[in-house]
C-alpha cells in the first residue's frame, strides 16, 4: 500500500511537472505574432544591397549607417565597384538599389527589360568633379580646350600649359566608373583616353597617386578633396575660370557639376523604400550636406 505522505508527494511532484510543461509552451510562442487571419507568423530582420558608384560609395555608407542606428533590426549591405558595376548587378537581380553618377545607358536598358528588370531613376544628391593636382604644382586654373589635350594625348608636359618643364602624368578611372563616362563626354567630347593614362580602380587611388607625384592630374568626386590635392579653377566656354566651391556647384555655375542616382527595379518597396525614403529626408538631405555632397531640396 501507497502512505498518506507518499501519496501526498507524488501529487506535488505531478502538479510541479505541470507548471513546467504550461511555463515551457508559453516561452515557444514569444517570438510569435497572430496576423489578422488567425494565422501565427515569425517576424524576420529585412536586409538589402546597394551597390555601384564610388562617387556615391561615401555617402550611402554614411546614409546607411544613420539608417541602422535607428532600425537596427533591419540590414543594408553598401559595395562599392563603379556605376556601370551597381547598374550590372542590378539588372541581374543581385541587388535592390545600384548607386551611379550617371544616367543608365539605353543598352543597359535593353539588357534590363530583356530580364524582366524595369530600372526607376531617383536623383539622391548633387556633386562637381574635381579636377586636382599635387599641391606642389604651380598651376591653378586650366581651360577646357587644353584639359582635354592632356587626357586626349596631344599635351604632355606642364610647361605647355604655364607650368613647370616636367612631364604629366595623366590619370584616369577604369571605364566601369560612371565619372569616367561623364568626363570623356562633358571634357573630352566622346572621344578616347590617351592610351597612356594610367587607369585606377577607384577614387581613393587617384588621391593617394596625386598627393605622392608632382606632375600628375586626376579626377575626383568633391567629397574626396582634401589638404593633399589641390582643385583647378575651369573655364569652359571663355568666360572665366570659376572654383569648384560649394557655391559655385549648387548655383550651376561650376562647369562639371553633376546629379548622383539611386536606381530600382521599378518603384521601390518594403526595405528599399524607407531606406530611400529617409536619404531623401531632412535628416537624410543633412547628411549629404555633412558628407561633402550637395542636397537636391
Amino acid at each position: 500500500m501507497i502512505s498518506g505522505r507518499l501519496l501526498k508527494n507524488m501529487t506535488i511532484y505531478s502538479v510541479v511537472l505541470l507548471i513546467i510543461a504550461i511555463a515551457f509552451t508559453g516561452i515557444g510562442c514569444v517570438d510569435k505574432e497572430e496576423s489578422t487571419s488567425g494565422e501565427t507568423e515569425v517576424t524576420e530582420a529585412a536586409s538589402i544591397i546597394v551597390k555601384g558608384s564610388d562617387t556615391v560609395l561615401p555617402l550611402s555608407q554614411r546614409e546607411s549607417e544613420e539608417f541602422m542606428l535607428a532600425n537596427p533590426e533591419q540590414s543594408i549591405t553598401v559595395i562599392g565597384g563603379g556605376s556601370g558595376v551597381g547598374i550590372a548587378a542590378l539588372i541581374d537581380g543581385e541587388v535592390e538599389i545600384a548607386m551611379a553618377s550617371r544616367t543608365i545607358k539605353d543598352s543597359e536598358i535593353e539588357n534590363a527589360e530583356d530580364n524582366g528588370i524595369n530600372p526607376v531613376e531617383h536623383v539622391i544628391a548633387w556633386d562637381g568633379i574635381a579636377v586636382v593636382v599635387n599641391p606642389e604644382n604651380p598651376v591653378t586654373e586650366i581651360t577646357f580646350e587644353d584639359l582635354k589635350g592632356i587626357y586626349d594625348g596631344s599635351i604632355s608636359n606642364w610647361a605647355d600649359v604655364g607650368g613647370d618643364d616636367l612631364e604629366i602624368t595623366v590619370i584616369t578611372r577604369d571605364s566601369s566608373s560612371g565619372t569616367y563616362g561623364y568626363f570623356q563626354e562633358e571634357v573630352l567630347l566622346d572621344e578616347e583616353y590617351r592610351q597612356d593614362a594610367l587607369v585606377q580602380p577607384a577614387t581613393g587611388a587617384i588621391v593617394q597617386e596625386i598627393a605622392q607625384n608632382t606632375g600628375a592630374i586626376g579626377y575626383i568626386g568633391y567629397a574626396y578633396l582634401d589638404d593633399s590635392t589641390t582643385a583647378l579653377s575651369l573655364d569652359a566656354d571663355g568666360e572665366g575660370f570659376v572654383e569648384a566651391t560649394p557655391e559655385n556647384i549648387i548655383s550651376g555655375d561650376y562647369p562639371l557639376a553633376r546629379p548622383l542616382y539611386y536606381y530600382t527595379n521599378g518603384e521601390p518597396a518594403g526595405l528599399a523604400k524607407q531606406y530611400i525614403d529617409y536619404v531623401m529626408s531632412s535628416t537624410g538631405q543633412d547628411i549629404v550636406s555633412e558628407v561633402g555632397y550637395f542636397p537636391v531640396n
